[in-house]
């Protein structure tokens, strides 16, 4: 199988060779060039166009956010972007996923070489899924980079799945639950914008790291109608409100009397990740059942997708997006598979036909 051709962009000596050998480690990937600067890079792909570009953000002589905008308006080619753990670091990498970046993956803020190694899989993974996106290309095989790969774990890991019906006589308050991946934040810029101030409450799974959602839930809450904030334990579930779960937390709906709010709490990694849609997911089909709405949305793997099909069996609409308009056409497939979906919409469909809906 075609290896996926990598370009790693960072200003830092120490960051290029220690991700070269972490990537070079992976079957899948070959890296084809290091750059410390833009204009290096520039004239590296002149040579030879990579697959994925690995992007550090804040560099001299050209930053990134300058040489990604450069880059997708002239010959868009997939880019993770490595940012670091600091509240500017966030902002920018946040910035750099409006511009057209596929991912991020957190780099620590001291750059040790044992420290970078702790992202070398979640970077690998990431690249992978990269080099499917924007263009149709034949999908990678996930090849780990060890042994050490942790257990694919269900939603079983948090919550036991049991019928929601005999409580569902309580309430009639409408609960929106979303999940998303690879390319997430893009769509949910997109659905959350066109939710009016009266919209029913959202509940929000994106995949990324730790600290990232609270910056990106704060980006959001400044540009859109409703209230956007990261998720805190015991959060209530209002109308015009929408909850973010944290970085690294997975978040549950829970229910007291008529009442919605939310439980954040640690746990295993399901489905490798954390928060988890599946979690998300089955919790809503537990508290909310029938009241409430589903959509998984762009994002690699099948996270989500079991989840929604619990959903639907307890009574909820729900909503998988449709492939022309996913940056990766993963999570939204293999709930179509399962069934697990009543409609599938274009991005900028979801949201007018989620008000209607409820109007109505």
């Amino acid at each position: 199988m075609k290896k996926v051709k990598v370009l790693i962009i960072d200003d830092s000596a120490l960051v290029r060779q220690t991700l070269f050998g972490l990537l070079s480690l992976d079957p899948d990937i070959e890296v084809i060039g290091m750059a410390s600067d833009p204009y290096i890079a520039a004239s590296k792909i002149n040579e030879e166009i990579p697959d994925v570009i690995t992007l550090d953000v804040e560099m001299p002589k050209m930053d990134g956010l300058t040489f990604l905008k450069k880059l997708m308006s002239q010959h868009p080619i997939p880019v993770v972007v490595i940012s670091t753990l600091t509240e500017k670091g966030t902002d920018t990498a946040l910035q750099a996923l409006e511009l057209g970046a596929v991912d991020v993956v957190a780099k620590p803020k001291i750059n040790t070489k044992e420290l970078l190694e702790k992202i070398g899989l979640e970077l690998c993974e990431k690249i992978k899924v990269a080099s499917t996106a924007f263009v149709k290309r034949k999908a990678i095989n996930n090849s780990p980079l060890s042994n050490e790969v942790q257990p694919k774990l269900s939603a079983d890991a948090i919550l036991e799945k049991v019928s929601s019906k005999r409580s569902l006589i309580q309430t009639t308050e409408i609960v929106i639950a979303v999940g998303a991946s690879t390319g997430g934040t893009e769509a949910l810029r997109t659905f959350l914008m066109q939710m009016p101030i009266d919209c029913p409450g959202i509940i929000i799974v994106q995949h990324m790291p730790e600290m990232f959602t609270r910056q990106f839930a704060k980006r959001l809450d400044s540009i859109c109608a409703i209230s956007v904030k990261e998720a805190e334990n015991g959060d209530e579930v209002l109308p015009g409100h929408a909850l973010i779960a944290p970085g690294n937390m997975h978040m549950l709906l829970k229910r007291s009397g008529a009442r919605y709010h939310v439980d954040v709490k640690d746990g295993p990694l399901v489905n490798r990740h954390r928060p988890a849609v599946d979690v998300l997911f089955r919790s809503v089909s537990r508290y909310a059942g029938k009241n409430a709405i589903g959509v998984i949305m762009t994002g690699m793997g099948g996270d989500g997708s079991k989840g929604l099909l619990e959903m639907k069996e307890e009574g909820a609409f729900t909503i998988a997006q449709d492939e022309r308009s996913c940056v990766v056409f993963g999570m939204p497939k293999e709930a179509i598979k399962l069934n697990a979906a009543c409609d599938v919409l274009p991005l900028t469909q979801i949201a007018p036909y989620i008000i209607n809906k409820t109007k109505k």
